[in-house]
């Protein structure tokens, strides 16, 4: 009869100190796993950021390098097949940066 415990609205007195116990377990592994998810989210976020920032740069200066494409073959018309190549080496180069930006975002 030495195994009796004292016990109060059905639980045995271990029992409860045990329940509690794993409940505070429970609640500190939902707040790691919470904590870690929000991380998660900053960090994608962060990477949208910055592919959009990239982007825009991007397209900002391939139309200011369009705009003065254009703005030379009409002073130079026999340029402008040589500018057009220059103007699309440059598109095909930032898009190049675009993309590797994005590969490296992903890692």
């Amino acid at each position: 009869m030495h195994d009796v415990v004292p016990a109060r609205r059905g639980l045995v007195l271990n029992d409860r100190r045990a329940v509690r116990r794993d409940l505070s377990r429970l609640d500190g592994h939902s707040q790691f796993e919470l904590a870690r998810v929000e991380r998660m989210a900053d960090l994608q976020a962060a990477r949208v950021d910055a592919l959009g920032y990239v982007g825009q740069r991007a397209l900002q200066e391939m139309a200011l390098v369009s705009q003065f494409e254009q703005e030379l073959a009409a002073l130079v018309p026999g340029a402008s097949g040589r500018l057009q190549a220059i103007g699309d080496l440059t598109a095909l180069a930032m898009a190049d940066v675009v993309s590797e930006t994005a590969r490296r975002l992903r890692r």
